[in-house]
């Protein structure tokens, strides 16, 4: 099982990957997760904790910024919605 794994949500499969997908993960031991809406334009990092998942990056827009387990780089996060001028603004959570 890989140590980074990324769940891209559509409104169909969003409460799949989050009730039925992420605890699935959890018990292969997958340390890390992303969660991208491109709807939504958001994106979601948690890491795998002895309880379960912690999240550790709630960010939206196209805010630049560094997020596990690649946190060594800048993600301009923009870059993933493409030409789409109606994302939103940038927001984040850590």
């Amino acid at each position: 099982m890989p140590d980074w794994l990324c769940e891209v949500l559509s409104k169909h499969t969003a409460i799949a990957d989050r009730t039925e997908k992420l605890p699935l993960y959890a018990r292969a031991g997958v340390r890390f997760v992303w969660l991208i809406d491109p709807i939504g334009f958001s994106l979601e990092a948690y890491r795998l904790e002895r309880e379960g998942y912690l999240l550790l990056v709630a960010a939206s827009g196209s805010k630049t910024l560094r997020v596990p387990p690649f946190d060594a780089i800048e993600l301009e996060l923009g870059l993933l919605w493409g030409d789409r001028p109606e994302h939103p603004p940038a927001t984040e959570e850590e």
